[in-house]
């Protein structure tokens, strides 16, 4: 088995049990493979998991080890973000109010 092919063996394997914080679990990709042609198979397949989005996963997964450091600034920078959007969110809900009561 290839090491593209056991990665993707690997992504398609998720479950309840080894990943709860997911709502969607992964069923896989079948691909036929028509009078042997291996090679065709192999690019409909690729083309699949480019649409699915496992492509993306898989190289996600292949990235750099992160240090503690920068695993800190990331996760400030998410956290200054998120509280960003929450007062743009705010704003706009009063906006909103203001403007349906007529003020």
């Amino acid at each position: 088995m290839s090491a593209i092919a056991r990665r993707v063996t690997y992504f398609l394997r998720t479950d309840s049990v080894s990943a709860p914080w997911q709502s969607q679990q992964w069923r896989g990709i079948r691909v036929r493979v028509f009078n042997g042609n291996l090679e065709q198979a192999l690019t409909v397949m690729q083309r699949k998991m480019q649409s699915s989005g496992i492509e993306r996963m898989i190289k996600r997964e292949r990235t750099h080890h992160l240090k503690n450091s920068e695993k800190r600034v990331l996760a400030q920078k998410l956290l200054q973000h998120k509280i960003q959007s929450q007062e743009l969110a705010r704003k706009l809900k009063t906006i909103l109010i203001k403007k349906v009561r007529g003020l």
